[in-house]
């Protein structure tokens, strides 16, 4: 692993800025998952599993609130 740390709570990851953000150490879309070079895993659900093992939950909208633009 590299030696970026996550500054930002598990909660304000989706929120920082593209300079801070953790880059794909390796990558497996075909099962659905990221690995970035903290060591958190990213799903593609938008669900964040940490290194020290907190979660964060997907947070997705629901099918029903999206629109679809014409």
């Amino acid at each position: 692993m590299c030696s970026h740390q996550s500054s930002c709570s598990s909660a304000d990851r989706s929120e920082r800025s593209g300079r801070d953000e953790a880059h794909i150490v390796s990558a497996h879309p075909e099962q659905g998952w990221y690995l970035l070079c903290d060591g958190a895993i990213v799903f593609d659900d938008t669900g964040v599993l940490l290194p020290d093992g907190r979660v964060v939950a997907p947070h997705r909208v629901p099918a029903e609130q999206l629109t679809i633009a014409a």
